[in-house]
């Protein structure tokens, strides 16, 4: 059975993160995805070490799989000329310009809508197409700021944590536009007609807010640092080990938490959850962090590998990859180079019973498919070599 998006095509003009994580996801679930890079302004995801190859990041070959890459220069009448010849054929465009770029190119939904109407045009952005912050820059850690997610996250000493993972742009930008898209396409088989999405990682976080927005909306009552249910106004939390690894332990439910205390040789400190005053509940995870402290994490483990009590050990990186139920998962796959050599990738996450998905080469090199484009588009060899000398396209 062919891919879930098989026949849907997409040109994608993202870089770094959000964007290219989207197209990612629609590349792995089949769509025919071409990367739309600039000539002389490399994406600097490319640079991030680690290196699988000269000029290619592992970051970089993971995020744009199974994607095709053209370069151009759009700054050029010829270059644009070529996207709105592309246009014609395919179904999404996705970009990540600030506000007004692709209208000065030429680019823009209103002026591509023109020549295909069933066309869908996804813009992401900081801060969304209108606003006063509109045209502003920024990054994850700033639009976790602005959404209120960073104030009650952390420590109430050292203040808000940085996360090891882009939430804003991944969770905010990347997720929340492949749903716009895919939401799109199903409207698009009724109507016909395409539209613009227009994605904002702020948007995208402040609605990452739901259960202490909804709390919030509904008394007034502004969520605080360590003072919550699950950001430590509670025993839910992380505790350190003799040996200084880490466990998690997410016991509330009354039988996890009774089953939890049972295991850690203190059946009734499960008397003390009930008194949710922050003093009191300080004082309870001071003394499970004393508890945990005298043993290691293997003893740790041991003990609570056998029991279904929502309490789990921190693995580093090099753990999951290699963890029992990952690799039953399918969660680790191989994937072509450029030479055709295996290289491991983390694996899409999302599993369908009748389409397995297709890992077909790994991120390529900018404009490493222009010519095929090209020549696809109706160009013959010459007219290529013309644009190419021109410095209009690159391969």
């Amino acid at each position: 059975m062919p891919s879930p998006l098989a026949g849907l095509k997409v040109l994608d003009f993202t870089t770094l993160l959000p964007g290219p994580y989207a197209t990612m996801l629609l590349a792995d679930m089949g769509a025919e995805v071409i990367r739309v890079e600039a000539l002389n302004r490399p994406d600097m995801l490319r640079l991030l070490p680690p290196m699988v190859e000269a000029g290619m990041s592992a970051a970089h070959a993971t995020i744009n799989r199974n994607k095709q890459s053209i370069a151009l220069d759009l700054k050029r009448p010829e270059a644009v000329e070529i996207i709105r010849r592309l246009v014609e054929s395919h179904d999404i465009v996705i970009e990540q310009f600030r506000p007004g770029v692709m209208q000065r190119l030429g680019l823009d939904y209103a002026s591509l809508k023109a020549i295909n109407p069933a066309l869908i045009y996804c813009s992401i952005t900081g801060y969304g197409q209108n606003g006063p912050m509109k045209d502003r820059a920024g990054h994850d850690i700033n639009y976790l700021a602005l959404s209120g997610l960073a104030s009650y996250s952390g420590n109430r000493e050292t203040g808000p944590g940085l996360h090891a993972v882009q939430i804003a742009d991944i969770a905010g930008g990347s997720h929340h536009a492949v749903m716009g898209i895919l939401a799109a396409v199903i409207q698009r088989h009724s109507s016909g007609q395409g539209q613009h999405i227009d994605i904002s990682m702020l948007d995208g976080a402040i609605a990452l807010n739901t259960m202490a927005g909804a709390g919030f909306l509904a008394d007034g009552r502004t969520p605080e640092a360590e003072r919550e249910l699950l950001n430590g106004g509670s025993f839910y939390g992380y505790y350190r080990t003799r040996d200084g690894r880490w466990f998690s332990v997410g016991s509330l439910e009354p039988q996890f938490a009774e089953g939890f205390f049972r295991a850690i040789g203190q059946p009734g400190w499960l008397s003390r959850v009930a008194d949710v005053s922050p003093e009191q509940q300080q004082r309870l995870r001071n003394d499970i962090q004393a508890r945990f402290a005298k043993n290691t994490f293997e003893e740790w483990r041991m003990i609570f590998e056998p029991l279904d009590l929502c309490v789990e050990p921190v693995l580093m990186l090099s753990e999951t990859t290699c963890h029992q139920h990952s690799q039953a998962r399918d969660l680790i796959v191989d994937v072509p180079d450029s030479s055709g050599k295996p290289q491991a990738q983390l694996a899409c996450p999302i599993q369908f019973s009748s389409a397995p998905l297709q890992y077909e080469r790994t991120g390529v090199m900018p404009g490493t498919d222009t010519y095929d484009v090209l020549h696809a588009l109706g160009l013959d060899q010459q007219a290529i070599d013309q644009l190419v000398d021109k410095g209009i396209a690159g391969r």
